[in-house]
């Protein structure tokens, strides 16, 4: 996996955000998260969609049982950078766990990428959604 993801964020960064393959057309951004554990920079591709001014992305690691590590690393140190297209931003991480509002943010993603409608039926846990709001 971690090769598949630097093959990707190699072509993001060579690419000016766009990549092809499995995520041709689709709206990825570079999410680098501070290690729980490490203390080292993280960098993981991932699909978002926009709620105003806010970035939403989702930790459904595929439907696995387990979230992604980035999202323990956000939880952890919720000041993470954002890179979308060719521009870089610092920006706050808010995890989503339950409610209206995530249920609202998840099934906008599931319009965009319906794929993610299948990795909520693949996991008994709710898979959280997660907003980025650029820091001014």
């Amino acid at each position: 996996m971690a090769d598949w993801n630097t093959q990707i964020i190699e072509e993001f960064r060579n690419n000016a955000g766009k990549v092809g393959g499995p995520f041709e057309g689709a709206d990825l951004l570079l999410l680098t998260t501070i290690g729980a554990k490490s203390g080292q920079a993280r960098v993981s591709p991932v699909a978002y969609v926009r709620d105003g001014d806010r970035l939403v992305i989702i930790a459904s690691k595929a439907g696995a049982p387990t979230n992604p590590d980035w999202y323990y690393n956000l939880r952890a140190n919720p000041e993470v950078t954002i890179e979308v297209g060719t521009e870089t931003h610092k920006a706050t991480a808010t995890p989503i766990t339950e409610g209206p509002e995530r249920d609202r943010l998840y099934a906008a993603m599931v319009a965009v990428m319906p794929g993610f409608a299948d990795y909520q039926e693949k996991t008994d846990r709710v898979i959280p959604v997660v907003t980025l709001t650029i820091d001014s």
